[in-house]
């Protein structure tokens, strides 16, 4: 208590000197001694019965599995934000598709159409950018502690991670193409349409990138919003 710190001192002095002379204490003591003999390596290096060369219980692929299967679950613990994050991407098509609705190839068509493409690169950056700036931020007290546990590689950590939200990321694309590209008008052949996708798709992908890098870099949540905007 903040008024009674001397009472306290004076408590915790006793319970320390009853616990050094009880049998609890002398058993403690024998333990530690016995297991001590015969050590010529310091007692924290000697090898863990089960723990391989490379310090880890289990091989690479047991935890890029296991990482991957945890990061799948977590994803779809919450359906709702990945309805919320596809209805979101609808709707800015939608919105997007209805400003430049119906082009043509003359010279104001050509104009907007670079507008359009332009919206397309900035709506995919940004939107992929901030959804995942956070996600290793707030992972990271977590990830420590496993990590000095030695569960699992920072590697497998990382993969499993990228490679569990990779379907939305590549469901986002999609929609968002699927819905602009006839609303704009834009050459029509399936050819060109999935050209327009693949590169969307990167482009979101390669925006998603960035952002694990932002969130990685960064050693908070708060950190990694103040960061990513400027950069």
């Amino acid at each position: 208590a903040p008024a009674k710190e001397a009472e306290c001192r004076d408590m915790i002095k006793k319970i320390c000197d009853s616990f050094a002379v009880s049998p609890i204490a002398r058993e403690v003591l024998e333990t530690a001694s016995v297991a001590g003999k015969g050590m010529d390596e310091p007692y924290m290096l000697q090898q863990v019965e089960g723990v391989g060369s490379t310090g880890y219980r289990s091989s690479w692929w047991t935890q890029f599995y296991c990482i991957l299967w945890r990061s799948w679950l977590s994803v779809l613990k919450d359906p709702m934000l990945v309805k919320v994050r596809l209805l979101q991407t609808a709707m800015v098509a939608t919105l997007i598709g209805s400003i430049y609705f119906g082009q043509v190839l003359d010279q104001d068509g050509v104009m907007n159409i670079n507008g359009s493409l332009f919206l397309f690169l900035t709506n995919m950056t940004f939107q992929n950018v901030f959804a995942v700036i956070n996600v290793f931020s707030a992972e990271l007290p977590v990830f420590l502690r496993e990590k000095r546990s030695r569960l699992y590689r920072v590697d497998t950590y990382f993969l499993g991670k990228t490679i569990a939200e990779l379907p939305l990321f590549i469901a986002v694309p999609f929609v968002f193409t699927s819905i602009t590209y006839p609303m704009i008008g834009l050459r029509t052949g399936a050819t060109h349409y999935l050209t327009t996708l693949f590169i969307v798709t990167l482009v979101a992908n390669v925006s998603t990138s960035f952002g694990y890098l932002i969130s990685c870099a960064s050693s908070s949540i708060s950190m990694a919003l103040s960061v990513g905007p400027p950069v």
